[in-house]
This record gives C-alpha cells, structure tokens and sequence, in this order.
C-alpha cells in the first residue's frame, strides 16, 4: 500500500475521519471542563497526556505533508484535501487550546518531552521525503510496509543521537 492509496482509502471513508478529528477536541474540551481545578493531578494529567499524543503524531504529520505537497511538489493548494490536509492541523491546534485554558502543560507527563518528540518525527518525515526526492529507488518502490519500515529506523536512530546529543555531562 502507497501513501497515496492510504489518503485514497481514508477519502473514502471521510465520516470516520471527520469523526475521529472532531472528536479530540470535543473530548479535550468536556475533559478540561469535568476535570475543572483538578486537571493538574493524576488521573486527569494521563487523560490529557493521551490526548495531546493522539492528536500530535496526525498533526505534524500533516504540516510535513503540507509542507512538501506545497513546497516540492507545486501542488496546488486548491486541490489538496481539506481532511487529509488540514483536518489534522485544525483538530491539533483546537486540542491543544482546549487543555491549555485549564491545565497547566508543564504538569502533564510526557509533555516537556513532546517538543523533541515532535522534533525528531518532523526531521524523521523531512528525510524520508528528501530521499524520496532523491530518487532512491529501494525506498519508494517498495511497499507501505517499506516506508514505515524506514521510517521507524530512522526514528529510533535520530531518538538515540538526539538523547545522546541532549544527555549532561556524566
């Protein structure tokens, strides 16, 4: 399976996609709400953690794709697929506003850590899609399974120099 066949099928199935994009912020919004002052201890802050990864990962995927459809590829911005495109963006940033206004992000696990996640997903994406502009060919290809494939290498090994680059002096 490609990319494009994956965009193709989730096209086809565009109410599920709304769905779960809508959802998110719907959920992070009623989640800030119940939870009121307490949003700051357990078990909110793993609600809010779960969520703000959920939405994260589709997210900055989407800013890459944005950005090389726009930027390498020429594409036009009035052809593009609003869900595929910026559905993801939308609900991520609504999310994100929606667990701000009354949790402090600082005190949700994980959360002082998703900047460099996020990081190293964005410069994961940027060199599958340098290489893929460079025309190797073992890459492209192959499957979706070669692409994820590739892609979680270069995830571990960009998290490993990264934790490596980052770590204090021992």
């Amino acid at each position: 399976m490609t990319l494009q066949q994956l965009f193709e099928s989730a096209t086809a199935n565009s109410s599920l996609l709304i769905y779960l994009f809508l959802a998110l912020p719907v959920l992070a919004f009623f989640l800030s709400w119940i939870s009121d002052e307490e949003g700051n201890q357990n078990p909110w802050r793993y609600f809010f953690s779960t969520l703000i990864y959920m939405v994260c990962i589709p997210g900055i995927f989407a800013i890459i794709l944005c950005i090389y459809s726009f930027f390498f590829e020429r594409q036009n911005l009035l052809q593009v697929n609003v869900l595929i495109y910026f559905l993801p963006i939308l609900s991520m940033l609504a999310t994100l506003l929606f667990i701000r206004r009354k949790v402090d992000l600082a005190e949700i696990p994980g959360f002082d850590r998703i900047g460099g996640f996020m990081m190293v997903i964005a410069a994961t994406f940027i060199i599958i899609l340098i290489l893929q502009k460079m025309r190797i060919w073992v890459v492209f290809m192959g499957s979706m399974w070669h692409l994820l494939a590739l892609f979680l290498v270069l995830f571990v090994g960009f998290k490993i120099g990264f934790e490596r680059l980052m770590r204090k002096g021992e």
